[in-house]
């Protein structure tokens, strides 16, 4: 089942792991609560950001300015370009999973392999949000810097989330 959302595609990547470890049930709480605060506080700051900037997408300015004809590769949201959501919350997803699986947890991602996609090897969580921001680039809908400044933003608030007290 294809998820476009960051938040879906995460947890599909934790059950993964979770599946394949055998995680206890306390850790895997921990992955999720940790997860889920991490993704919802990441949409809140990315969405604020946007309406606060409210930068043009790329498909906007090069009709407008270069080429009338040209399209995205991927769809374009209807929502300001600034910063990259996919880069803000895979940051702090990778940020809060770091926290719970350690630096460089390697692990492969098969959330799309039942729909004919080969599954993806990374190196830590942080490999996968890099991965997860460029995405955004070669599909045509962010300009660097909102892919830059968007793992910058995500990671703040994956470390604020990782501070957060999971147990008594």
């Amino acid at each position: 089942m294809l998820s476009p959302t960051p938040p879906g595609h995460w947890i599909f990547i934790v059950w993964q792991i979770i599946e394949k470890d055998k995680l206890p049930i306390d850790r895997a709480v921990e992955a999720f609560a940790l997860l889920g605060v991490a993704v919802a506080d990441g949409f809140i700051g990315c969405w604020d950001a946007k309406f606060q900037y409210d930068l043009v997408r790329p498909v906007t300015y090069i009709n407008k300015h270069i080429d009338p004809k040209w399209q995205t590769l991927l769809i374009t949201p209807p929502f300001p370009e600034y910063p990259s959501g996919h880069s803000t919350q895979s940051a702090a997803a990778a940020v809060a999973l770091t926290h719970v699986f350690g630096e460089n947890y390697a692990f492969t991602d098969e959330t799309h392999v039942a729909d004919g996609l080969i599954a993806r090897d990374f190196t830590s969580f942080w490999h996968a949000a890099e991965e997860a921001g460029i995405s955004r680039l070669y599909g045509g809908i962010h300009y660097r810097a909102a892919i830059e400044r968007g793992l910058e933003q995500g990671r703040c608030i994956g470390e604020y989330t990782a501070r957060l007290k999971t147990r008594a």
